[in-house]
């Protein structure tokens, strides 16, 4: 059953009414003026039940976690293929993409000294393993890489903790990606970080390292924030803080995998295309619902929503769900690779990789003048809220082509909550609202339909594509 959601009703029928010519010059000039009454009816579609959760549901729950290499991404991945096929979508393909393989392995901390106690915690993705009988060392605990660097000297033969607490994820994940090698260029025999996330039940959080290929990889593993602050008061007390660490994780030859992609083809200029999408990949851990099952899902929901209202934009609609993009970005690389001959013709790229929370708008990369135009655009979101154009903004699946000059838009939502289940067990359905998740497929929808539809193409610039964090 399709619950309806009433407000939204109302909504549409507001909608549905003419606009006065002062709320029309109110609602950001001429593109609202030419899109107001087919954004209300894309925006009354989206939002008028629960059918883009109740799809994401079905994927989460019947594949589970899609870790790039995994059996569980390919099946998924087939299974989206086939229902698109089914939605009446064009040109569905899976487009070949080489990935990583990293396996976790089972893997296990426990404190030993002051006294026996099991920790929370999750190998960080990429980590070498330990030996069969594990890792058993003294714990240096540090609270930045200034902290290891006047205390090197103390690192040699130790585990090294970085007790961070969460500032921002730009900020802080330095630790996740750089920590490991810093504690080994310092000596150190294995790597532990405080868990990078805003709030913690216990719940340790993994993620991607990146190994200085000048120094020893040593394994590295997060702990809950919990654990980690534990550790440092006993550390601050003048106790002799051991741990045991045990990691079976491996990395296996590259594995085939595939981007999908599926299309709305234009009615004038097919050629030209507005890209949209999110990463199926995910890791292993939860059910990658949030991060970005979630995202794949209302971009492909959003082209499906134009389709089922028979509206062809004159430009190609083009949703894609980009592999691995959480542990090497092999599928935003593929993409620019494999279209680089028609990156002249992609108007603008959109990515939502921030869970499909409620929805605020866009962050723009692009000339002035396309954010003029995007800002208009952008206006005919404003009874959902999502009107908002800040400058910066992208993706890092969109990255690649973005750096070759394509527009980039990210969607931005209220990421309140988005780091207290990030990369964790916790990322599951459950925790995404579908109304918010209906209000994103109706922001994606109304921004790729007007902007391929615009009879002028978005002005191309020279603003280089933001670095983003992953």
């Amino acid at each position: 059953m399709r619950p309806p959601f009433a407000c939204f009703a109302l909504l549409a029928g507001a909608l549905a009414a003419p606009p006065s010519l002062a709320a029309q010059a109110a609602a950001g000039g001429p593109i609202a003026d030419r899109y107001q009454a087919v954004a209300g009816r894309i925006i009354a579609e989206a939002t008028r039940d629960s059918a883009a959760w109740q799809r994401l549901a079905r994927l989460v729950d019947t594949f589970g976690h899609r870790l790039s290499g995994s059996a569980s991404l390919e099946r998924a991945i087939d299974w989206v293929l086939a229902e698109m096929q089914r939605d009446g979508l064009q040109n569905v393909r899976g487009e070949p993409v080489m990935v990583p393989h990293w396996v976790r392995g089972d893997e296990s901390a426990e404190l030993v000294s002051p006294r026996p106690q099991r920790l929370a915690m999750l190998g960080l993705g990429g980590s070498v393993g330990t030996s069969r009988r594990g890792i058993t060392a003294e714990v240096l605990v540090v609270t930045s890489f200034a902290d290891l660097m006047a205390r090197a000297a103390e690192a040699r033969g130790k585990i090294v903790l970085f007790d961070v607490p969460f500032a921002n994820y730009g900020a802080t994940v330095r630790y996740r990606s750089d920590g490991p090698s810093a504690a080994a260029r310092a000596g150190a025999v294995a790597c532990l970080i405080r868990t990078v996330a805003s709030y913690s039940i216990g719940s340790p959080h993994t993620g991607a390292l990146q190994y200085d290929s000048t120094v020893q990889r040593i394994p590295a593993a997060a702990l809950s924030v919990e654990d980690a602050m534990m550790l440092h008061r006993m550390s601050d007390r003048g106790e002799r803080v051991v741990v045991r660490l045990t990691m079976e994780a491996r990395m296996l030859p590259d594995a085939p995998s595939r981007n999908i992609v599926a299309e709305l083809v234009g009615s004038e200029r097919p050629e030209e295309v507005v890209v949209l999408g999110g990463h199926i990949d995910s890791w292993d851990v939860g059910q990658g619902a949030m991060d970005d099952g979630g995202g794949v899902v209302a971009a492909w929901e959003a082209v499906r929503l134009l389709q089922r209202l028979g509206l062809r934009p004159r430009r190609t609609v083009r949703v894609v769900g980009w592999t691995n993009e959480e542990n090497g970005l092999r599928g935003g690389n593929a993409y620019r690779d494999a279209h680089a001959a028609e990156l002249d013709d992609h108007v603008l790229a959109i990515e939502t990789d921030g869970g499909v929370f409620r929805p605020l708008g866009y962050g723009f990369t692009g000339s002035d003048s396309a954010l003029a135009l995007v800002r208009q655009v952008a206006s005919l979101l404003r009874p959902i809220g999502a009107d908002s154009i800040s400058r910066g903004g992208g993706g890092a699946d969109i990255g690649p082509i973005m750096r070759r000059g394509v527009p980039g838009l990210g969607l931005n939502v209220d990421g309140t909550r988005y780091f207290w289940f990030h990369h964790s067990d916790g990322d599951t359905v459950d925790k995404l609202d579908p109304r918010d998740m209906a209000q994103c497929v109706a922001a994606l929808a109304v921004m790729a339909y007007v902007v391929a539809d615009l009879p002028e193409r978005l002005p191309r610039g020279t603003a280089p594509a933001p670095a983003l964090a992953r």
